[in-house]
C-alpha cells in the first residue's frame, strides 16, 4: 500500500540511502536527477533557467532564497530547467521592486518539485565527501524504499547526451548593439540569454544556431568568428560537436568558447576529460589567468572538466596548446588557448549572470582576436 505524505510534507532521498525529511516547497510531485549544490548567496533566477542544469536537483547552500521573488528580466532562457530544487528557509514574502511573483509561485507555475526546511549544510557536505550523485524527492509519498529503487533506477550524468534537449529549435539573431563590428556564429548547446547580449554590447550581430548546426551552416553566415556554449550533459558524448569544431579549427575561423565549450574545445584539441567528484557551481569561485597572473573571482556550473597539463605547451593538430585558466581551489583546468592559431576557452561563465564581473575581458579578447585574424587575412 502507498504511503502518503502529510499535507505539506515532503521527503529526499539520496542512492546511498541518505534520508532528508522537510516540507513541500513548489510544485507538489515526485522528481529525480543529479544531486548538485551551488554556492551563490544570489542570482536563484539565473540558476533556476540555466539549461546547463537539465536533469540536476539543485542544493542551495546559502539558507535564504527567495527573497527578491521573481521578475520578467533575470532569466537565461524561456523555462526552468533543474529537475527540483532544495532550500533551507524559503522566503515567506518577497521584497524586491522589480518582484511580480513570489519563487514559490514560479516554482508551481512550471511543475518544478522542490523540498524546504532541510539541513542544507549537512546535505552539501555528504555530497562534497561522497561526491555528487542521483537524488529524488516527493511530496507524494513517504514510502522510502519505493522512491530509493525509483533513484537507482535512474540515468546517471556520466554517458548523458543532453544537449539537443535544451538547444533552440530554429536559428535567431541577437542583432549588434550600435554600431556593427562583427558577426559571430554561436552555436546553442544550451546557451544563457546574457551571452549573446554580451557580445551585442561590443557591436556584434549573433547569429545562433541550434546544436545541430553543420560547417555549411555556420559559413553560409560568413561569421567573423564562432562561438560555442555552455551547456548540459557528459562531453565525451559529444561526438556531433567536436567533429563540427574541428571543421571550424581547420578554416581557422576564431573560435571561442564557454563551459561545455571549453571541454569540446580539450576533445577537439585531443585532450580528454572527466567527471569532478561534485564540480563547481555557484559564483564565487577563485579563478587565476596564468598569462597575467589575474586572480579573478568567477561565475561557474559544470561538473566535468578537460584533462591537461597546467605547467607548460601541449600538442594539438593546430599546433602547441596551453592552460590559460586554473581553478585556485582545487587547480582544475579553467582554460585552453592555441598559441599558433585563433581559439581559446574557459570552463566558466564570463557573462556572469548572476555573478561578478571581473571575466568581462574574455569578451573583449574574443574581439580582439577577430580583429587581428582580419587583419592577417
Amino acid at each position: 500500500m502507498t504511503q502518503r505524505n502529510l499535507p505539506g510534507q515532503a521527503i529526499l532521498v539520496l542512492e546511498d540511502g541518505r534520508l532528508f525529511r522537510g516540507e513541500s516547497y513548489g510544485a507538489i510531485g515526485q522528481t529525480v536527477g543529479e544531486a548538485v549544490f551551488s554556492t551563490g548567496m544570489t542570482g536563484y533566477q539565473e540558476t533556476l533557467t540555466d539549461p546547463s542544469y537539465r536533469r540536476q536537483i539543485v542544493v542551495m547552500t546559502a539558507p535564504h532564497i527567495g527573497n527578491t521573488g521573481v521578475n520578467n528580466e533575470d532569466s537565461e532562457s524561456q523555462q526552468i530547467w533543474v529537475a527540483g530544487y532544495v532550500v533551507r528557509d524559503p522566503a515567506r514574502v518577497p521584497s524586491n521592486w522589480r518582484a511580480t511573483r513570489s519563487l514559490n509561485e514560479e516554482l508551481v507555475a512550471q511543475g518544478i518539485v522542490g523540498i524546504s526546511g532541510i539541513d542544507t549544510r549537512a546535505l552539501t557536505r555528504h555530497l562534497r565527501e561522497r561526491g555528487s550523485m542521483r537524488v529524488g524527492i516527493s511530496s507524494v509519498s513517504d514510502n522510502v524504499e519505493a522512491l530509493l529503487a525509483i533513484v537507482k533506477g535512474s540515468p546517471e550524468m556520466a554517458g548523458a547526451d543532453l544537449m539537443d534537449e535544451v538547444t533552440t529549435a530554429e536559428p535567431y539573431v541577437v542583432p549588434a548593439i550600435g554600431d556593427k563590428r562583427f558577426v559571430v556564429v554561436a552555436v546553442d548547446l544550451g546557451i544563457k540569454g546574457m551571452t549573446p547580449q554580451r557580445l551585442a554590447e561590443r557591436g556584434i550581430e549573433v547569429h545562433i544556431l541550434p546544436a545541430t548546426a553543420t560547417i555549411e551552416d555556420i559559413e553560409a553566415v560568413k561569421p567573423d568568428g564562432v562561438f560555442f556554449s555552455n551547456g548540459p550533459g557528459d562531453p565525451g558524448t559529444a561526438d556531433r560537436s567536436v567533429a563540427l569544431l574541428k571543421e571550424v579549427l581547420d578554416k581557422r575561423i576564431p573560435y571561442f568558447g564557454i563551459c561545455f565549450g571549453n571541454q569540446i574545445f580539450g576533445r577537439a584539441l585531443g585532450l580528454g576529460t572527466f567527471k569532478l567528484k561534485y564540480g563547481h557551481r555557484g559564483i564565487n569561485q577563485p579563478v587565476q589567468d596564468l598569462t597575467t597572473g589575474r586572480v579573478e573571482i568567477t561565475s561557474h556550473n559544470h561538473g566535468f572538466a578537460v584533462d591537461a597539463p597546467i605547467e607548460g605547451t601541449f600538442e594539438t593538430p593546430y599546433g602547441p596548446g596551453r592552460v590559460t585558466h586554473v581553478g585556485l581551489n582545487d587547480q582544475v583546468v579553467e582554460g585552453l588557448a592555441l598559441l599558433e592559431a585563433p581559439a581559446f576557452s574557459v570552463q566558466y561563465h564570463p557573462e556572469a549572470a548572476a555573478g561578478p564581473h571581473d571575466a568581462a575581458y574574455l569578451f573583449d579578447r574574443f574581439v580582439d582576436l577577430m580583429n587581428n585574424s582580419k587583419v592577417t587575412a
